[in-house]
């Protein structure tokens, strides 16, 4: 089975938060996009959050997303993986993402989330403690993909409000900023 490569990182220099999934899935990879599964809570929930919904094309998305200062990445750039479950990952197959590279390029990121326990374990585990990492917080969010349904949408939404508040202290400085010019 060939291994299959993750996306390029979504995210400008001035990015402040760092969503991190662990690998898409195959609606994902074979539409090109991250969270691509209609069944998927992600962008729903980007929608309520910053405007980004599914409703929008995809690169509109991914720029209100950069624009609210949100850098979008997979811990995984390639694995041998049979169907879409992080389960069935060979995991003496898991090459990581260059972090140090996106970190140096994105030196205002604070916080990182990650979309799910996978993505916790999997940068723990392949990434903390083999590079320098900047002073960060980690946090895990639920899952947004459709096989963790023991959440309902609300809930969901409900916990990755933190996304949201971890830019806002950024956002109001902003605006003290521009009211004092």
């Amino acid at each position: 089975m060939a291994a299959r490569q993750s996306f390029p990182a979504v995210y400008r220099a001035d990015a402040r938060v760092l969503i991190l999934g662990s690998m898409p899935g195959e609606a994902s990879l074979a539409a090109g996009q991250y969270y691509a599964h209609p069944r998927n809570a992600f962008w729903p929930i980007m929608g309520a959050l910053f405007d980004a919904g599914a409703e929008l094309p995809y690169a509109e998305r991914l720029e209100r997303l950069t624009d609210a200062g949100v850098a979008l990445w997979d811990v995984i750039a390639a694995c041998v993986r049979a169907g879409s479950l992080d389960s069935a990952i060979t995991h003496d197959s898991i090459e990581a993402n260059d972090f140090a590279g996106l970190f140096a390029a994105c030196p205002q990121v604070r916080h990182v989330f990650f979309n799910g326990i996978e993505a916790q374990k999997t940068f723990q585990r392949h990434v903390r403690g083999r590079i320098a990492l900047p002073e960060l917080t980690f946090t895990r969010l639920p899952s947004t993909s459709p096989t963790y349904a023991s959440l309902r949408f609300e809930a969901k939404l409900d916990a990755w409000r933190a996304v949201k508040d971890a830019l806002a202290p950024l956002m109001d400085n902003s605006l003290h900023a521009s009211r004092a010019t």
